[in-house]
């Protein structure tokens, strides 16, 4: 009995994810929408960037620590 609901509930999530893909496919616009957060207005004016712009930024201004022997 659970197995029949595990597939009918497997069939209807994958007929929603094959019918997200035709209406983005198929849209006007013939683009796929934007998720990178470099490009999101709200978060260019927070300062908010992302991971991999964050990490090629504080590798550019890296400083390694001198360590002074004493002896």
């Amino acid at each position: 009995m659970i197995g029949i609901y595990f597939i009918i509930i497997v069939v209807l999530i994958g007929l929603a994810f094959i019918g997200l893909g035709i209406s983005t496919f198929f849209s006007k616009k013939k683009k796929f929408p934007d998720t990178h957060i470099g490009k999101n207005k709200a978060m260019k004016e927070r300062g908010i960037s992302c991971a991999a712009t964050t990490d090629r930024q504080e590798r550019e201004n890296y400083k390694p620590i001198e360590i002074k022997k004493t002896e």
